[in-house]
């Protein structure tokens, strides 16, 4: 047999595990969280099904192209060789320690290293406007809902109409992520898939959704559950419904691929600082009084959050590299300005701030990772770390 064609589908096979395994955070995760009690081939069924449908509906709108067009850009390998194999590999070791790492950094940039600052502005804007939404977000919901989703349990009655809403909104994100990740899956493919290619790819998917499910996630599950009150099934509901629209957005946006292990970890953080403030307030509602000129500042800054992302929303695929700067730099500022506001009181962001800072040390680590393994894979190809691949 050819060994060409044995690296490519090992290296498909060893993809779709480590990045189903990996982002299975990001998408199931909160789902996972709260349904621990159904049966996993159950929720494999329910997963399984959208995944096929996604696939199988990319590969007839896009002439056998199951990327959605991501991978335009990203030419077929046709002598492809072993080092390709460790992208994957790396992937899953870091996924078995927890690390919640982009696997589009450390898959896609080996097949198209120039492609490296394109995909890390994108997803550096997926993290600041997943942020900057979530922090206006939740002070809304929490101030509606979260207090009262901590504060009490859930009736019987409100949890089978929690349960269809919270399945409506995972299928609905599930499917958004798996447009922007099956490029980091399939890359290792021909771009245009025969029906027999795209009858074993797809089962092999869904062997792979089985091995996660049934092991409920894995270890880098701990992430969603050391997040506030990530497994009562109402706000699980609302994090994967607004999960699933920044990536809508992301989706129509461009074809360039991004991390959107960012996007989620910036959605997370925003919502875990929010409520967490405004739960603060809560308890100590004489910070205002205390800090007076942060919390004016604060109303100021939220008004400036919502035109960055009314801003970024209208211009689309027209935003450049200073608008992605001064985003996150507002997201920033905004974060600091919550630090200050609470200070008079009993300030229990600290942890919420540490928890975040290890998150995001993770994904950079990632980054740097796939980098410096560029590098290393264009020395096993060429024998220089300069030479083209």
């Amino acid at each position: 047999m050819d060994p060409t064609l044995i690296i490519m589908w090992l290296g498909f096979i060893l993809a779709g595990y480590a990045v189903v395994g990996n982002d299975s955070i990001q998408t199931l995760g909160t789902f996972l969280s709260s349904n621990e009690e159904r049966p996993w081939y159950v929720l494999w069924a329910f997963a399984g099904s959208i995944l096929a449908f996604t696939l199988i509906y990319g590969w007839f709108h896009y002439s056998g192209d199951v990327s959605y067009g991501r991978l335009e850009k990203y030419a077929f390998v046709e002598n492809m060789s072993w080092p390709y194999l460790l992208p994957p590999l790396v992937l899953m070791l870091l996924t078995r320690t927890g690390i919640p790492v982009s696997t589009s950094f450390l898959v896609l940039t080996f097949f198209r290293p120039k492609g490296l600052y394109d995909m890390t502005m994108k997803s550096i804007l997926g993290y600041a406007l997943a942020f900057c939404v979530a922090i206006i977000v939740w002070q809304l919901v929490t101030k509606a809902l979260d207090r009262k989703f901590i504060a009490s349990d859930i009736t019987r009655s409100e949890r089978r109409n929690w349960t269809i809403l919270q399945w409506l909104s995972t299928g609905f994100l599930w499917g958004q992520w798996l447009i922007q990740d099956f490029a980091n899956i399939y890359v290792y493919l021909p771009r245009s898939l025969s029906a027999v290619e795209i009858g074993l790819s797809l089962t092999i998917l869904l062997t792979m959704l089985g091995i996660i499910f049934y092991s409920k996630g894995g270890n880098i599950q701990k992430i969603v559950k050391a997040k506030t009150n990530t497994t009562d099934i109402r706000s699980a509901t609302i994090i994967d419904f607004i999960y699933g629209l920044v990536l809508l957005f992301f989706k129509e946006f461009s074809n360039v691929p991004m991390s959107t292990t960012w996007v989620f970890l910036g959605l997370l953080a925003g919502r875990e600082i929010a409520i967490r403030y405004k739960m603060e307030l809560g308890k100590e509602p004489s910070d205002i009084k205390a800090a007076p000129t942060a919390h004016y500042l604060g109303i100021v800054l939220n008004v400036l959050v919502l035109a960055m992302i009314c801003y970024v929303v209208y211009l689309r695929d027209a935003v450049q590299d200073w608008i992605i700067f001064v985003m996150a730099a507002v997201m920033i500022a905004r974060a600091v300005v919550i630090y200050y506001e609470t200070i008079p009181g009993q300030l229990n962001l600290k942890a919420a701030f540490k928890d975040i800072g290890k998150d995001l040390g993770k994904v950079t680590f990632g980054l740097l990772v796939s980098i410096a393994l560029v590098f290393i894979m264009r020395f096993l190809l060429t024998g220089s770390f300069a030479g083209p691949m």
